[in-house]
């Protein structure tokens, strides 16, 4: 992606930065290297699959998946269940911070040592009411996305 002026603009009107902000923005090189990964990481869809599930009050069960764009900043409501727990979410960021961490540092997210998470329950054995563990996944997205949002 070519950073010129236009560019910069685009990026100062989506994120609503006046010019002391973007100026500040534009100041810090590692945001102008993520930025140059936007669009690579806009063709990919990051995916959160239930992979266990006991007594979960929201019911999730084995299987469910949740889907987030290609940066795991923004949950695809329309592709997942229609309710997902706020608990579970809450362990998902943590997943989605490291899986674009790993993807602007030029490493394959799928490689990931640790990609499961779960939910702060702590289950009915230990004072909960249930449990669940999600492992995330990056995957390419069936039709690419080219736009910068």
């Amino acid at each position: 992606m070519d950073f010129n002026e236009d560019t910069w603009k685009v990026v100062q009107g989506h994120l609503g930065y006046n010019e002391e902000e973007m100026k500040l923005f534009r100041s810090d090189p590692r945001n102008e290297d993520a930025l140059t990964k936007t669009a690579a990481m806009l063709n990919k869809t990051m995916v959160v699959e239930v992979i266990e599930s006991h007594g979960c009050d929201s019911g999730h069960k084995v299987g469910d998946k949740f889907f987030f764009d290609g940066r795991g900043i923004s949950l695809l409501t329309k592709l997942g269940p229609n309710r997902i727990c706020i608990f579970a979410l809450h362990s998902i960021a943590l997943a989605m911070t490291a899986m674009a961490e790993l993807f602007y540092a030029g490493v394959d997210p799928n490689t990931m040592r640790f990609k499961r998470f779960g939910c702060p329950d702590v289950g009915i054995r230990c004072g909960g009411w249930g449990h669940v563990v999600m492992e995330v996944s990056i995957k390419d997205r069936d039709v690419p996305v080219l736009a910068v949002p």
